[in-house]
């Protein structure tokens, strides 16, 4: 028998059992020690390091950091006034009005109830960015509120008042005048977060002060409805009432949002305002109250493959150009209506968000570069960019009939058609029918709903319909420029 053959093998299951017991407490509180499993200090090293690479940076506990970072975060309290309608009658109901005579069988015992007023209370969170007392939060926090307090994390309480606010991205500066200098955060580069990163939000959910909650970054330009300017980073730290304003740190200790918004029906689902883009408002908020924003006085919309197919675009990249209002920058500069801005100031415009966020961070009053494609070749225009104006959104007779094309009908229209619409543009035709099923109606078409171009035709008579449009059949589908209302947007009918 070959001893030395048998006490190899041996040797070799040990050594197996040697790594199957490390595997299985590699990521465990490492209370077998290294020597006892035959290790050396450099495997020891190199399997620390794989570790330490495998969780990132994230630590053993956020308690230093959370202590660190607290006291910079304030609680917020508002009062509002809320007047309420008062009483109001049980028997103003149209099931019960003709047994007990409506409103007035009401008032003939009780009387006329005046309105009532009362206090409205609410909670929120707030960070401190200077130590003479400015502060960052949520604009809904403190709307139409009659009086702010500011609670520190050591019990003080100031008054504090609104030095800025933006509605359209829902951030407020607020002052606060302190005895002493106050702890501040420090506001970092949230265009450097990566999906993934660990972060850790401080704040005042339902009033509970300073709590800390940890999760990571789910996902970044996060579009939820809030408004124009929607870039939110999306994240799983626990977010609820009372956390809005409150700040979002990455592992650096570094301000990189600010919490706003919450999905009800969902758990870790929060959304927080990325800090570049308060940073940017900063200026503007402390020296005029409010934020200006560039203008280049264009209506945009997305492209579908539809719409891309029909302009010959080989991807639906960019913002089409759907209106250019009269006077305007762009129409000073000579933009179009069809064509696609694909970059602005070297800046690549990847859909209407990404347009709509970079004209608004232009400086009014400096020269903007756009580069377009229109009928296919890139166009270079240089347009003076303006103060968008708040008003502005960026994205009847008998006349003779068209016939039905695509499953609608048009007419020309008419001076009394233009005053009951109430077009200024008395020029083009008005849809007046749209089948049920029809290309028209999949393509989002509706009575009332003005043509103003046909495949990038100009349409100011029904004569100019009749002829592009038929020219128009031969295809597999066509492309329109609809307005309706004061808006106006391109749809493609498709056979």
């Amino acid at each position: 028998m070959n001893w030395r053959k048998i006490i190899g093998a041996k040797r070799a299951k040990l050594i197996m059992g040697v790594f199957l017991v490390t595997a299985s407490v590699g990521f465990c509180a490492g209370t077998v020690p290294f020597s006892t499993l035959g290790f050396d200090i450099a495997s020891r090293d190199a399997i620390a390091a794989s570790t330490t690479e495998l969780t990132g940076r994230a630590p053993a506990s956020f308690a230093d950091l959370a202590e660190r970072l607290k006291p910079a975060v304030v609680n917020i309290s508002t009062t509002k006034t809320v007047a309420t309608g008062g009483f109001r009658s049980p028997f103003n109901d149209p099931r019960l009005e003709r047994f007990f005579g409506g409103d007035e069988f009401f008032k003939r015992f009780f009387g006329d109830i005046p309105e009532r007023e009362f206090k409205q209370r609410s909670l929120g969170s707030g960070f401190i960015i200077s130590e003479d007392g400015y502060i960052f939060t949520n604009n809904h926090v403190v709307e139409k509120a009659d009086e702010i307090v500011v609670k520190l994390s050591n019990g003080k309480e100031y008054k504090a008042t609104i030095k800025g606010k933006d509605q359209n991205t829902d951030i407020a500066l607020l002052k606060i005048e302190p005895d002493n200098g106050l702890p501040v955060v420090t506001m970092g580069d949230s265009s450097k977060l990566r999906v993934g990163d660990w972060v850790i939000a401080i704040g005042n959910p339902f009033g509970l002060s300073q709590t800390v909650t940890a999760g990571i970054v789910s996902a970044k330009g996060r579009v939820i409805g809030a408004g124009p300017y929607d870039d939110f980073i999306q994240t799983d730290a626990s977010i609820n009432p009372g956390n809005s304003g409150g700040p979002l740190f990455n592992l650096s200790g570094e301000v990189v949002g600010i919490n706003t918004a919450i999905v009800s029906q969902g758990q870790g689902i929060g959304f927080a305002i990325p800090i570049d883009m308060a940073k940017d408002m900063l200026p503007s908020l402390k020296k005029k109250g409010k934020v200006v924003r560039g203008w280049l006085g264009v209506s945009v919309q997305g492209i579908t493959e539809d719409i891309a197919k029909n302009l010959n675009l080989k991807t639906n990249e960019g913002a089409l150009v759907s209106d250019v209002f009269k006077g305007d920058p762009a129409d000073k500069a000579g933009i179009k209506a069809g064509d696609v801005i694909i970059e602005i100031n070297g800046k690549r415009v990847k859909d209407t968000h990404e347009l709509i966020r970079i004209v608004a961070g232009i400086e009014v009053g400096t020269q903007a570069t756009l580069k377009v494609l229109r009928d296919g070749k890139q166009r270079t225009f240089t347009v003076a960019v303006t103060e968008r104006p708040e008003s502005r959104e960026m994205a009847a007779g008998k006349p003779e009939e068209s016939g039905e094309h695509f499953g609608m009908t048009v007419q020309e229209i008419t001076p009394e058609i233009a005053k009951h619409l109430g077009l200024a543009d008395a020029t083009g035709v008005v849809i007046t029918q749209v089948a049920d099923g029809s290309p028209a109606e999949e393509a989002g078409l509706q009575a009332g709903d003005i043509v103003r171009q046909v495949n990038r035709s100009r349409v100011s008579s029904l004569e100019e319909y009749q002829g592009v449009m038929s020219r128009a059949l031969s295809g597999d589908s066509v492309l329109v420029l609809i307005q309706r209302g004061t808006s106006k947007f391109f749809a493609v009918i498709r056979k």
